[in-house]
């Protein structure tokens, strides 16, 4: 006898431009665990704590950098909303960059085989990126965020205030992604990538990556242009244990997609240009290594199929193309 069980899951989420005082107040009667790190905490502790003086509230605070993301600290967060004993009925809200989202997100994801969660970025990089798209999860020793889940938010709340305090390279290091957009979706981004034009950075990179996502939510094609420069950016980021910052490892990792898609003869050379051009107006940098010695840390990336991997090229600006690579021919590529 055979039994079939269909279930359909249609659900989306706002992203909401406002400021978390108006936006949170729909919640007042849940119970919040909002977990940051010690440099957001260090900057907006007095201002979460008038803003939410009134809410029922526990802080879990971790310490900043990709390397909270990992297996240790996401079982002590899950030990200690056990011990404070949470419930499918409270909300796990991510107050911070990508690692205190991605974290957040897959403990949400996980715990009691799920609860609610609300994504609040504070820096760039998270407000066009990481807080879009449902992607959670957290590191292991094998490679970046090999474990964890689609977990899509109640809501993505985003104030453009937060970026008052964000350091100049780390506005720097949101930018990468910024310019990811450009490369590969949305060609108008070119000018305001120019002139700093912050609003249109961030609707119109959000708009670019929701448009990618709503055709191929499961990452079967289309959502794979999302990862270009990403194949060697996640290699540079355990090449130097972490040391690198996800943007900035991003910006080597497209100079070598672009320099490699000209080797192929898939990439018109004058995007290389093009793209190092706009790395000058925030200093991004270029790629100067060997990419053998990254060749190796390939084979844990998510694109990877046996001795192949899909391989994210641009032929222009606009124009990504994938194609399957396998992972020897780069170690016979000594210049490029």
């Amino acid at each position: 006898m055979l039994i079939r069980v269909e279930v359909t899951l249609k659900e989306s989420y706002n992203i909401t431009f406002s400021k978390i005082g108006i936006a949170l107040n729909k919640y007042k009667d849940k119970r919040l665990f909002l977990i940051t790190d010690e440099n957001v905490y260090f900057y907006y502790k007095n201002h979460l704590k008038e803003t939410l003086k009134e809410y029922n509230v526990d802080y879990i605070i971790i310490k900043p950098g990709e390397k909270s993301k990992s297996e240790e600290k996401y079982l002590k967060i899950i030990h200690e909303l056990l011990e404070k004993h949470i419930t499918r009925k409270d909300i796990i809200v991510a107050f911070g960059g990508g690692v205190v989202g991605d974290l957040s997100g897959f403990v949400a994801a996980t715990i009691l085989r799920g609860v609610s969660f609300i994504n609040i970025p504070t820096s760039l990089l998270a407000m066009v990126d990481s807080s879009i798209g449902s992607k959670v999860g957290i590191d292991t020793h094998y490679g970046k965020n090999l474990l964890g889940a689609f977990k899509n938010p109640l809501e993505v709340i985003i104030d453009f205030n937060y970026l008052k305090t964000l350091p100049k390279e780390e506005y720097n290091n949101g930018i990468a992604e910024v310019i990811k957009y450009y490369l590969i979706d949305d060609v108008s981004l070119l000018e305001d990538i120019k002139n700093n034009n912050l609003e249109n950075i961030i609707k119109k990179s959000i708009k670019s990556k929701k448009e990618i996502i709503t055709k191929d939510p499961f990452e079967t094609y289309e959502r794979m242009y999302l990862n270009f420069g990403h194949t060697f950016a996640h290699a540079i980021e355990r090449h130097s244990n972490y040391e690198i910052p996800h943007g900035y490892a991003v910006a080597m990792g497209m100079d070598i997609s672009i320099r490699l898609g000209i080797y192929f003869n898939i990439t018109n050379k004058e995007v290389l240009n093009k793209l190092h051009n706009l790395y000058s107006y925030y200093d991004l940098p270029l790629f100067k290594g060997n990419i053998q010695e990254l060749v190796p840390y390939l084979s844990s990336d998510k694109k990877a199929h046996a001795d192949k991997i899909n391989f994210v090229f641009i032929k222009d600006v606009g124009t990504p193309y994938i194609k399957q690579i396998e992972k020897e021919v780069f170690y016979e590529i000594s210049s490029f």
